[in-house]
């Protein structure tokens, strides 16, 4: 996912994000164009896990309870502060006070309660409910105050209460959120020309409006790497902060006209299996898979090696990273025994794939892989609606691939059968359970470090790379963040020079 389908949801997607400045006559110096390879099916991100939502409006359009810096710290937002009891269960939120929403509705605690009862609805829709699932009890104590009380502990609640499946929306406009989106935040809805861009213009009744140095943000969706390559070359576009072509960076980094920047993110690249259809409900073929896989190939031939490798679900800038890449080392020989013991040897399986170069371009390469230890992958290229729906909601695949994009997102393999991994597995569920309990940072690292070895052991997937942050900068754009703790890219502390 980047994907947005991951969080303790599922945060699916590239998030290839890039910014330019518009011709448009008055907006000179305060609009910025940003594109982006991914077009949403729709603007709600608490009710559509593509990451995009959250890379044009979370902290832009819609706000939370609280927000997140480029370096991970949580940090005060619809609520100005906030006390815990001693148990570590009751959370008592003092929201600000004289907040509105785009369409002129005052914000109080009954938007809180609103939004968090709607999201833990037993037929809600949110794409990461395993956010709410801690929550026993949100109650309104008054218009400026709300109760959380948890069930348990949960280590990650406030850096969670950041993310857009929990922004706050209002009762008279939250049906028209997915085309239509109101929220509190420093920029506005202005409109939406599906299959090419979205518009948001500045909110001037914002409580921060005379900081912001935007008047006009205007997400362009570029499908096409090298069409987004020329138009920067073209002097079209200021900034590309997910720049999908790796290969093209020396060009930029040798112009003077640009600045070129290396981060990193929190997805992890994955060759996602169907762990609840066979043949991949034998670890077996899951460990063939894994054997086959050469991820220095991948990474040079994807990536043109801008990413680093990974063998579990967590990322290498993390406290607890443990380098699990021995743990199936490239292997053609031993694919090819396991695929055999496994009785799979010789047949054709399907790699279907979203339309983003890190995943395209991967698939070729593991295709040919495959092919080496005996396995016939047939690749699909499909759109990313498709891969939604089939994919992602009914499970009709047999192997992806997909950057998981959200941070702490571990907690997708405790999710169960229905979710798209397929995945089921008790012991893991407990452990996960045991993390997002433990208030210890050292003691939760080593829990987090036992599940990364957990995930690797099982084979869940083909743990493929991290993906960069790559970006491409035109001097005078300043304030995008070079590398990514969250989802959203805050867009109040943007400026054109």
């Amino acid at each position: 996912m980047s994907s947005k389908l991951a969080r303790s949801g599922v945060a699916i997607a590239a998030l290839a994000l890039c910014a330019a400045l518009s011709p448009t006559g008055g907006w000179a110096g305060t609009t910025i164009v940003i594109g982006l390879q991914q077009e949403p099916t729709s603007l709600d991100p608490t009710a559509d896990a593509t990451a995009s939502i959250d890379g044009m409006l979370t902290q832009n359009l819609f706000e939370s309870l609280t927000t997140v810096n480029e370096a991970g710290e949580v940090l005060p937002q619809l609520a100005e502060s906030w006390t815990v009891s001693e148990d570590g269960l009751t959370y008592t939120f003092d929201l600000l006070d004289g907040a509105t929403f785009h369409d002129g509705t005052g914000f109080d605690a009954e938007d809180v309660k609103f939004s968090f009862d709607r999201a833990m609805a037993e037929d809600s829709v949110n794409p990461s409910k395993g956010l709410f699932k801690p929550i026993e009890s949100v109650t309104v104590v008054d218009a400026g105050t709300v109760e959380i009380k948890l069930k348990q502990k949960d280590a990650f609640f406030l850096f969670n209460m950041a993310q857009g499946d929990v922004s706050i929306v209002a009762p008279e406009s939250v049906e028209a959120n997915n085309a239509n989106p109101v929220g509190t935040g420093p920029f506005k809805y202005d409109s939406w020309t599906r299959g090419d861009k979205l518009v948001l213009v500045k909110n001037p009744d914002h409580r921060d409006a005379g900081s912001v140095a935007l008047e006009r943000v205007e997400f362009k969706f570029i499908s096409d790497a090298a069409a987004a390559s020329a138009a920067l070359l073209a002097g079209e576009i200021d900034a590309f902060p997910g720049f999908p072509a790796p290969e093209l960076l020396p060009q930029f980094e040798a112009d003077p006209r640009f600045k070129v920047v290396t981060g990193s993110t929190e997805g992890e690249v994955i060759l996602a299996m169907n762990n609840a259809k066979a043949p991949f409900n034998d670890i077996r073929v899951r460990q063939a898979v894994s054997h086959a896989i050469d991820r220095g190939e991948i990474i040079d031939g994807a990536m043109y090696g801008q990413a680093v490798p990974i063998g579990s679900f967590y990322p290498p800038h993390g406290p607890a990273y443990v380098d699990l890449t021995g743990t199936y080392p490239h292997d053609t020989a031993k694919a090819k025994a396991l695929f055999e013991e496994a009785g799979v040897a010789g047949t054709t399986m399907t790699l279907r794939v979203p339309p983003f170069p890190y995943a395209t371009r991967s698939a070729e390469i593991i295709q040919a892989q495959l092919a080496e230890a005996g396995i016939d992958a047939k690749v699909e290229n499909v759109e990313w609606g498709f891969w939604i729906d089939e994919i992602y909601k009914k499970l009709n695949y047999d192997m992806t691939i997909i950057a998981h994009t959200s941070p702490n997102d571990m907690g997708n393999f405790a999710r169960g059968p229905k979710y798209f991994y397929g995945y089921d597995d008790a012991g893991y569920t407990d452990l996960w359970n045991r993390i997002s309990a433990e208030a210890d940072d050292a003691a939760r690292n080593a829990l987090l470090a036992e599940a990364q070895k957990y995930l690797a052991d099982q084979a869940v997937h083909g743990f493929l790379f991290q993906l960069p942050q790559l970006g491409v900068y035109k001097t005078g754009v300043e304030g995008f963040w070079d590398s990514r703790a969250v989802l959203f890219q805050p867009l109040a502390g943007v400026s054109v020079n």
